[in-house]
């Protein structure tokens, strides 16, 4: 054995092996790079390296407490060994903080301080105070005020007041915020023209009295706001108009529509400005009863209207031919004559026409007995011109109850209107009946 083991030493790829394990425990027992940096100070490998915007954390009763005036970031500057400072510049492992936690309410200087960094650097924050405000947190319930602007709805439109869901909000902050909130509004934030429902999210703005923006938190944050949007619209009555003259031996006993009222549609000023629609009938091509299907007429402004035709039924009848031959010229001229005469005429008649009253002493007060509700219907004859731009509001209907005592009484219905035109009421009195007034 023993003589294997000489031969085995004798070679020299065993004295290699040896060596190289030799080497290798006397590299591990000397080479230690922690332990030469931390003992070797090499001044020519320090440097500098400054931090912008590092945040700074809080710590304080977040329940119970607001913190104001801690500076979201600061600035740091780092001096130190590069073995140091590289790691702690490239990864921002530290933290910078301000701790509160002891803190009362009121106004306090804290240090803002630094941890997590190698004691080998020195460091410089700026600032290096914060001046705080500490308050008591208060949360409270406001209601929430939903609006938009009314200028984006399209012409002819409008909307109902803006609601929201959910019409409160829980709005946490310091009392003193709290105490200060004047306005919680949701804003819709969109693009007309509006011609239709609305229904959009809108975040919650919470203003002092000022209108200012309030530094609080409010949950939710958001709120559905919905908005009623509908067209501008009036119902207002339908005017028969007749145009042109009966045939001579044509009597034109009534003209009735099959609906009296129509619904308009348009700006508010166009609304306004009109108090009724109308159809025209040519009553010149009348000759006997009949049923007509005719458009409604709108004035300028308006823009739709509904129904936009009626019905109107004619009640004709027609008289005999006159026997006597020898008039016959005669009646031939006395007809074209009043035709011409009559070419350019019009009647129109204006529905629900209100009957005011005049002249009734103070001690006593008057109630129609009729026309129902004290109103009536009235005819315009005359210039088809001038009657066509006649309105409602051009006439004025009246009973002069001047010098009448208690009881029932049949007085003249009066009318008051543009002259050169001839104007029947339907019901040419009314039955009123007066009574003293109750103290």
């Amino acid at each position: 054995m023993d003589k294997y083991i000489d031969k085995l030493i004798d070679t020299s790829w065993f004295m290699k092996v040896v060596a190289l394990l030799l080497a290798l425990l006397l590299f591990d027992s000397v080479y230690d790079p922690d332990r030469q940096q931390s003992n070797v100070n090499v001044p020519g490998e320090e440097d500098t390296a400054v931090l912008e915007d590092v945040p700074v954390k809080a710590y304080y009763d977040t329940d119970n407490l607001v913190v104001s005036g801690v500076p979201e970031t600061v600035t740091v500057t780092l001096q130190g060994p590069k073995s140091h400072l590289q790691p702690a510049k490239a990864q921002r492992n530290f933290e910078v903080f301000v701790d509160l936690s002891d803190v009362e309410i009121g106004e306090e200087t804290v240090p803002i301080e630094i941890k997590d960094i190698s004691d080998k650097l020195d460091v410089i924050i700026d600032p290096g105070v914060a001046d705080v405000t500490v308050q008591e947190k208060v949360t409270k319930e406001f209601q929430v005020e939903a609006e938009f602007n009314r200028g984006i709805l399209e012409d002819g439109y409008e909307a109902a007041i803006a609601i929201a869901e959910p019409n409160t909000v829980k709005v946490t902050g310091a009392k003193e915020d709290i105490e200060r909130i004047g306005f919680v509004k949701a804003t819709l934030n969109i693009k007309g023209p509006i011609t239709e429902n609305i229904k959009e999210d809108a975040v919650i703005n919470v203003l002092d009295r000022d209108m200012n923006k309030l530094n609080v938190d409010v949950n939710p944050g958001r709120v559905e706001v919905t908005v009623e949007v509908k067209r501008l619209s009036k119902t207002v009555p339908i005017d028969i108009v007749q145009k042109g003259n009966p045939q001579s031996d044509i009597d034109i006993k009534s003209l009735t529509l099959d609906t009296d009222e129509a619904t308009i549609y348009g700006t508010e000023e166009a609304l306004n400005g009109t108090e009724s629609v109308r159809v025209e009938v040519d009553v010149s091509k009348l000759s006997e009863d009949t049923e007509l299907t005719l458009p409604v007429i709108i004035s300028e402004g308006i823009s739709e209207v509904n129904p936009k035709q009626v019905k109107v039924k004619a009640d004709v009848t027609k008289s005999e031919p006159a026997n006597e031959s020898n008039n016959d010229n005669d009646n031939d001229n006395n007809a074209d004559e009043e035709q011409e005469q009559q070419n350019e005429q019009a009647n129109r008649t204006y529905s629900d026409m209100p009957i005011s009253l005049s002249g009734l002493s103070d001690e006593f007060e008057a109630e129609f007995k009729s026309p129902s509700g004290g109103r009536t219907s009235l005819t315009v004859s005359g210039d088809s011109e001038e009657v066509n731009t006649l309105k409602k509001g051009d006439f004025e209907l009246f009973l002069n109850l001047a010098n009448l005592e208690e009881g029932e009484h049949e007085v003249k219905v009066n009318v008051n209107g543009p002259s050169g035109v001839e104007l029947v009421p339907a019901n040419e009195t009314a039955t009123i009946s007066i009574k003293p007034k109750e103290v």
